[in-house]
């Protein structure tokens, strides 16, 4: 063409851009050689490099399926430990990694910035092999391979690094929170048994002395305050236990029946120690110093002795099966006071019935300053006090076993206390209300008891 334009201003200015355009071709071709030179002189380090990528891939994929296989979170702290103790390990093997993850990636990207995104490829003769690379093809798909795994190696190693951080915090504070509830289990596991040893050391209450009563239940009611403390473990383990599912760590099948266990045998030891006061109380109502059981005795068969409500005494006739407020010697005793009547003179016959009851009752036997020293040993100092029966009984009691201590074969305790008591009612609670007055029991008692009447006047 440039022939053909002969000396004219085109062929002039074509043979200009034809120039150019060999002298950048042979820039091209000259680069090009460089380049084939210098891959070929480092093709054995590059492919080194993505072999040494390809096994980071390997080994960052082993670690990923072992972390993935320690999860869940354990439930109980030697699984836990266990755990703790992996990741533990998993941060050191990804520290003493990291120079080598870091600097393959380093290689990878120092190379990458060396080649083009597109090779120039140099037309190909006829007799060249289609199959075979060129060299700028062979670094062109190094390139791609290079590319595709320092991304891969990059992209796993920092998800490696940031989920076994997350997943070392969270066996951390799992950790931390199961060894506080299986220590706050076993401290309070301890206590449990220390008290449950006490109370399996408690005997029947009907093996104990009846003297005895009052002490075991001041001890039992001390052991109550005792183990009061053990209800605060006891909500301290389960607040503890609440803290674990927010976590998303559920206890094991075995932490799970210690902590049931726990519960459940603080509620049976609270029970059992209620139980055994409540019968310890019941057996000191019924049979303790203060009761009125052992004035059961003052009756014989077919009588029997019973407790209404207020706690006053009455009669059972089983024989008759009726039921009566008076003694059955209290009824001997009034019928006996009738065969009295033929006395002539009232005042003589009156005397005689209040001597035949004062005998009856053995109070013919009683001083009149042992009544008072009675009386201030139970400080009965305000006359309108009421008292109960029981609280007579008590006063009564006194009186008649310092009697018997003088008078042992005329004095039987039991039915003195319950003749007198069945005396007292008749004269000062007729409507049986359980309650009578302290100037009415001082009265009955000293107007009946051995003195003279002016030393008995001056007492009341």
């Amino acid at each position: 063409m440039v022939k053909a334009l002969g000396n004219s201003e085109e062929a002039t200015m074509l043979q200009h851009r034809l120039d150019d355009m060999n002298q950048r071709w042979n820039d091209l071709k000259a680069k090009s050689a460089s380049i084939r030179a210098h891959l070929e002189a480092s093709a054995e380090k590059w492919n080194r490099l993505l072999a040494s990528l390809e096994e980071l891939i390997k080994w960052l994929n082993m670690k990923d399926e072992e972390l993935k296989k320690q999860m869940p979170l354990g439930g109980d702290v030697p699984a836990l430990q266990l755990q703790y103790d992996h990741c533990k390990a998993l941060r050191r093997e990804l520290k003493e990694k990291e120079y080598s993850v870091l600097n393959a990636v380093d290689q990878a990207r120092v190379f990458l910035a060396d080649q083009p995104i597109e090779a120039p490829e140099e037309p190909r003769r006829s007799l060249q092999s289609k199959t075979e690379l060129t060299p700028e093809e062979r670094a062109q798909k190094i390139a791609k391979a290079m590319r595709k795994q320092s991304s891969e190696v990059k992209e796993k190693w920092e998800s490696l690094n940031a989920v076994s951080s997350n997943w070392q915090k969270q066996v951390d504070k799992a950790l931390e929170k199961l060894k506080d509830l299986q220590g706050a289990m076993d401290d309070l596991d301890v206590d449990m048994k220390e008290a449950e040893a006490v109370r399996n050391g408690w005997k029947p209450v009907g093996d104990l002395l009846i003297d005895s009563l009052q002490d075991h239940i001041e001890k039992t009611m001390a052991f109550r305050e005792e183990i009061a403390p053990i209800n605060l473990k006891v909500k301290a383990v389960n607040d503890l236990s609440s803290q674990l599912s927010p976590l998303d760590l559920h206890p094991s099948l075995k932490m799970s029946r210690q902590l049931d266990d726990l519960n459940m045998r603080w509620k049976l030891l609270q029970v059992s120690v209620e139980d055994h006061l409540k019968q310890l109380q019941e057996a000191h109502r019924d049979f303790g110093p203060c009761s009125q059981h052992f004035l059961s005795t003052s009756v014989q068969l077919p009588w029997q002795r019973s407790i209404s409500h207020n706690k006053v005494p009455y009669y059972i006739n089983h024989q008759t099966q009726t039921t009566c407020w008076d003694h059955p010697k209290m009824t001997e005793l009034f019928q006996s006071l009738a065969d009295l009547n033929n006395v002539r003179f009232s005042a003589y016959r009156t005397a005689i019935k209040i001597r035949r009851l004062q005998k009856a009752l053995c109070l013919d036997l009683l001083e009149l300053n042992t009544t008072n020293e009675v009386f201030k040993q139970h400080k009965l100092n305000q006359n309108d006090q009421l008292l109960s029966v029981p609280d007579v009984i008590n006063c009564l009691t006194t009186t008649y076993d310092g009697l018997e201590q003088m008078h042992k074969d005329l004095v039987n305790v039991p039915l003195c206390v319950d003749m007198c008591l069945n005396w007292l009612l008749n004269v000062y609670d007729t409507g049986r209300t359980g309650k009578i007055r302290v100037q009415s029991l001082k009265i009955g008692l000293m107007s009946l008891s051995k003195g003279l009447l002016e030393e008995k006047y001056r007492c009341m």
